[in-house]
Order: structure tokens, then sequence, then C-alpha cells
């Protein structure tokens, strides 16, 4: 009888390395986006399920007894699923959601729905530091007119499929100073990023915030409706807590 931790987080690493001091059985599951992602404390499965029937068999098989949600707040589809089908089995379902950020004192952020309206409001020949992901590049693709910076974590393979354009290579967590200079060489005048929120990435906003440079938010997607979502935390303790109580509830644990 195990926990499965949805993982891909740093939120999800500080739960992984609780649920094993606290010895919770747990089976972590990520996405696998990210070559050789930094082992987790817990054992870990890397790569989809297959599909929503795939996903059932796998809780099935393992005797899963309860969900802890802590992918990140732009992986909607695998959220709405897994909480889904948690209520359809009966399961208990915990989503780690963490705070968006939101503007301070003098911070002025272009808030838009998706990539299409982002390159919308960008006008040609601007320079864009894209923080949004690899996978996000096929929706910036109307940007051909500007020169655009994409920073990856693994470099992809071929070339950057924009005439103006690059990759930069980067893991996270940056530093403000880091960002600062890296915005700096490329002569950046406008940041897109997701609203993913969390400490661990505020770090290119502050930086953007004292070069005077234009920032464009991403809104997060919908998150699964209330009534199949089961609980809703938005830090690591309360997300622990509710997990090792679930855990003695379902006999997981003593």
């Amino acid at each position: 009888m195990t926990v499965l931790l949805l993982a891909g987080t740093g939120e999800a690493r500080k739960l992984a390395e609780g649920l094993d001091q606290a010895y919770v059985p747990t089976i972590a599951s990520l996405a696998g986006a990210t070559e050789a992602p930094a082992p987790l404390a817990v054992p870990t499965r890397v790569g989809g399920f297959g599909g929503e029937a795939a996903f059932r068999d796998f809780l099935f098989g393992k005797d899963i007894k309860l969900i802890l949600d802590a992918t990140h707040p732009f992986a909607a589809q695998i959220s709405d699923r897994a909480a889904r089908v948690a209520a359809d089995m009966d399961l208990p379902y915990c989503q780690l959601m963490r705070p968006p950020w939101r503007p301070g004192p003098g911070e002025f952020w272009t808030t838009v729905a998706d990539a299409a309206e982002a390159c919308a409001r960008i006008a040609p020949g601007a320079k864009v530091f894209l923080a949004t992901g690899r996978q996000s590049l096929p929706g910036f693709m109307a940007l051909s007119h500007s020169d655009v910076s994409l920073r990856v974590v693994d470099l992809p393979e071929g070339d950057f499929p924009m005439p103006q354009g690059r990759y930069i290579t980067g893991r996270p967590p940056f530093d403000v100073e880091e960002e600062k200079a890296l915005f700096t060489d490329l002569g950046i005048d406008t940041l897109v990023v997701k609203n993913a929120g969390g400490a661990a990435g505020k770090a290119k906003l502050q930086a953007a915030k004292e070069l005077g440079i234009r920032v464009i938010m991403i809104a997060r997607p919908p998150q699964p409706a209330p009534k199949s979502l089961g609980r809703q935390v938005e830090t690591v303790q309360e997300a622990l807590d509710w997990a090792v109580a679930e855990a003695k509830a379902r006999g997981v644990m003593p």
C-alpha cells in the first residue's frame, strides 16, 4: 500500500524527503521532461502513464491509497486527470498549489491568457527572453519578427527554429545578479514568464524590475474543479501533514 507523489517541482522534492523521513511508503512519478533529473528521496518512476486507462491500472497494480499532487501549476491536464480518477476510485487526493506571483511596489506586468496573446502584445524587433520552458516554443513561433532567447535545462537537437533566436541553457535556481547579467548581455527588453509562483523562480522578476524590463505574465490555466479536487494546500508542511494523517487513516503506515 503506497502513496503516489506526482512530482516535478522543488516542493515535490521536499515532500519526498519529508515522506521518507516519516516512513510513509511512497512512489514518486516524474513526467520525464528533463534529462537526468536529480534523484528524489523515494523510489521514482519516469515517463507518462500512457493515458487514463493505464493510469488507473497503475494505481490498482501498485495498491495506491492516496495521491499527493505536487506538479507544476501549468501541468493542469495531469492534475485534472489525477483529481478525476482519484474521485472515481475513492482515493484521497491533495494538490499542493503554491500561491501565484503578484506584482509588488514598482512592478507593472502585462497579464495574458496564453502564448498567442503574449505574441500579440510584443512589437516587431523586440528582444525577448522566454522563461516559459522548451515545450512552450511552438506557441511563440509568431515572434519570428523579434530576437528571441529561450532558456532550457537540456539543449534540444537541431537549430533554433527562428531566424533571430537561440537556446540559453541553465539549471535553476538562479539568483538576481545572475539574471541581471544574462539579461544585460542579451539586451533583453521583454521578459515572458508563466505565473508559476514560488520563491525559486522570482529572481528573474526582480532582475526585470531593477533593469526596467517589460514583463508579460501568462496566467495560470484552470485547475481541477473543486468538487473533484479533494483538498488543496499551499505549503509543503500542510501537504506533508495531510499525507501522514491520510496514510495512517488508510492503514498505509502504523
